[in-house]
Formats: C-alpha cells, structure tokens, sequence
C-alpha cells in the first residue's frame, strides 16, 4: 500500500472552557495516503473545516496527534510550523484568496520565491503550471480580470506549485456556476492522477465528492461513515 502521508490519531478541538466550552472534533482517526483523493462531507457546522484547519496546521488541535510524512506538526514552533506548511502544503479556498493587485503568474510563483527559489525558476514553474491548466494565455491577467472558474484554477496552480505532499482543498468549488464546478471538480482528478497529489477536499458537492477516492462523512465532529 502506498505511504501515509497525513495521519490523525485522537485528534479532539474544544473552543473555550468550562460551562461554555464547545467541543468541534471529537477524537477524530484519519489517514491520508500518498496519491489519494479524499472527500469531507456533513451538515454545516459538523466540523470539517475545523478539521481541515487542524490536521494542517492553521490552528492547534486540543489534544492528539497530527503528522504530515511522519512529522507532528503540533509539536513545531509556529516559525517553523509556518515554514514546512508552505514547503509541503497547499491550500485552495473557496473564496480563491488571490492577491487582487498581482497579476496570475505572480500570484502562482510567490510562495516558491517567499520559500527561496530564484525569480526566474518560480517564474518558469509558475508558467508552465498555469499552462497546464489551460491560462498560458491569461499569465498577465490580474484576478479581476478573470471569471470564477479561472481565478479557482489559478487558485490550483498555487496550491500545486510547490509540489506539495497534501493539497487541502475547502470547498472548491462553492463559489462556481455548474458549468465553472465541472470543470475544477474535472481539474481537482486530473490533477491528482497526472501528480499523484494527495488532497483532502471538503465538500458539499456530491459531484464533488464522486470523484473522490472516498468519501469520509460527518456529523457534529466525528466521522459517522
């Protein structure tokens, strides 16, 4: 079988304390192995983004364990629990979160130069994914300039950029049409299949989620499937 790459053992998440606490994960088990695709799927506020945000790194967990290609990434520093997020993680967000005054090519090359490649290799890694992707002609374009779905692609090709060990992906495609959906749902496999790229999509889409590898269901913080 192929490697784990993100294993969660015993993971719980509890906001606050005492009378108030509240409690988001509840000793969450999960693996993800090497070149797998993952859907999250539940009600809204069953806790999958929480558990996207935990397993990480965004936000520290309670209790339990997280590792990421056999590291606990808990036990880090946050310098260099930020320092290995962005060498071996990638994220696409639902709202794309690109940097509205760069244009698509410096928005995809920027966290290989903030992790120290030279400009002109991030520039021909940058180019040559967004190229894949089908934007070679929209490398100048900034994200106002561009429709949902593109600006959710270049989105894809800044989490893939940095040939990362896990893609987290929250809710891809939330924002898009149906036809715009189709076509990253489409990328999201492509992708993994081409790079062998292990992701974890949370998702309400159950398109989405058909794609997937499997699909791990929650209810008010657990895994229920």
């Amino acid at each position: 079988m192929a490697e784990v790459v993100v294993a969660a053992r015993d993971v719980w998440k509890i906001y606050g304390a005492g009378d108030t606490a509240v409690t988001a994960l509840h000793g969450i088990d999960m693996e993800v192995r090497r070149g797998e695709m993952v859907a999250v799927m539940g009600p809204s506020g069953c806790g999958k983004t929480t558990l996207l945000n935990c397993c990480s790194g965004l936000d520290d967990i309670t209790r339990g364990q997280v590792t990421l290609e056999g590291t606990d990434i808990h036990a880090m520093s946050d310098n260099r629990k930020s320092d290995y997020r962005a060498q071996r993680t990638g994220f696409v967000f639902q709202s794309y979160n690109l940097l509205p005054i760069l244009s698509a090519v410096e928005n995809v090359e920027l966290p290989v130069l903030l992790a120290g490649t030279a400009r002109s290799a991030a520039r021909e890694r940058a180019t040559a994914i967004l190229t894949d992707l089908g934007l070679g002609d929209r490398l100048d374009h900034r994200p106002a300039e561009l429709s949902g779905g593109q600006q959710q692609r270049v989105s894809l090709a800044r989490a893939l950029v940095a040939r990362p060990a896990i893609v987290w992906a929250d809710e891809p495609t939330g924002n898009l049409d149906q036809e715009g959906s189709e076509q990253v749902t489409g990328l999201l496999r492509s992708l993994n299949r081409t790079y062998e790229q292990s992701m974890v999509v949370v998702t309400h889409d159950p398109e989405v989620a058909r794609v997937c590898d499997r699909t791990l269901r929650m209810r008010d913080g657990r895994f229920v499937e």
